[in-house]
């Protein structure tokens, strides 16, 4: 089925290659908004209707959960994957030791997943992470994780083959690369598609922030010291920015960061998410 839809497999290390280039240099915080944007549209697709700033602000201040609680702890799980250490083969048990670990799980369904990608070295990782992706929502009893779950192993995985970019999107775009049905070359071919989608919509992301950041500054160009232009930069990077952060990301005291904050409030650059008097968090008007 590789070989069958080598074109399309292709297609889609170009567009990751693109991506890979721009958050080589995009900094850590880009790779958060996608992680972030990422696991928001796993969660749509898995039927947990939770929007990206309710995530972003449990990230931040673990507020927000009510009764969504769980779904919410599943869901920064799949962040904090998305970002961190990556899904590694452990050394001497095969896939096992580093499934395990990147799940937090053992037990027979842990295993039947690992058998099943034993002897799949000669195959592509994303044709690999095609396979864990389909293999998890197979292996064991269901459970209402399993779909964030494996779309965070596949695009986890898949993510070796950058510098800069740690996974390759699945789920934004529509998230088609994990609507696949049907035999395995059908399924394979719309991995295919659906992550070069993906990528693609990711890039549209990144090209969004640098549009915003371009618009920002022009907007307080009247605004002496370079106050507001770091500011700027760091809300193009970051998806959530607190007051203290915003100081330590410039340098500036918290008094100018403050008045700053407000001003680009004010002028419709940035927007407060939390509707707090304490502890705010804002996030760029895009």
């Amino acid at each position: 089925a590789q070989g069958e839809w080598c074109g399309d497999l292709a297609a889609t290390c170009l567009a990751f290659g693109r991506l890979d280039a721009r958050l080589a240099v995009a900094g850590e915080g880009m790779r958060l908004r996608l992680a972030l944007q990422e696991v928001a549209d796993l969660g749509w697709l898995a039927g947990s209707h939770i929007g990206l700033e309710r995530l972003s602000l449990f990230m931040a201040l673990r507020i927000g959960a009510g009764d969504d609680g769980v779904t919410l702890g599943q869901f920064a799980w799949g962040v904090r994957r998305l970002t961190g250490p990556g899904l590694v083969r452990g050394e001497g048990a095969g896939w096992m030791a580093g499934l395990a670990a990147f799940l937090g799980l053992d037990g027979e369904a842990v295993q039947d997943l690992a058998d099943t990608l034993e002897g799949t070295g000669a195959l592509h990782p994303v044709t690999q992470a095609a396979l864990l992706f389909h293999a998890w929502k197979m292996a064991g009893a269901e459970r209402a994780a399993r779909d964030v779950e494996g779309g965070v192993m596949a695009a986890r995985h898949a993510g070796m083959l950058g510098r800069g970019t740690l996974f390759l999107p699945l789920a934004m775009g529509g998230g088609n690369a994990l609507r696949g049905q049907g035999s395995v070359a059908a399924r394979l071919a719309a991995f295919y598609r659906g992550a070069e989608q993906a990528t693609l919509a990711a890039l549209m992301l990144v090209d969004r922030m640098a549009d915003w950041e371009r618009r920002a500054l022009e907007v307080l160009a009247d605004r002496s010291g370079r106050t507001p232009g770091e500011l700027v930069r760091v809300f193009a990077r970051w998806p959530m920015v607190s007051a203290p952060m915003a100081e330590e990301q410039t340098g500036v005291s918290r008094a100018a960061v403050q008045r700053n904050l407000d001003l680009m409030a004010e002028r419709g650059v940035i927007r407060e998410i939390t509707g707090q008097g304490r502890y705010r968090i804002w996030t760029a008007a895009h």
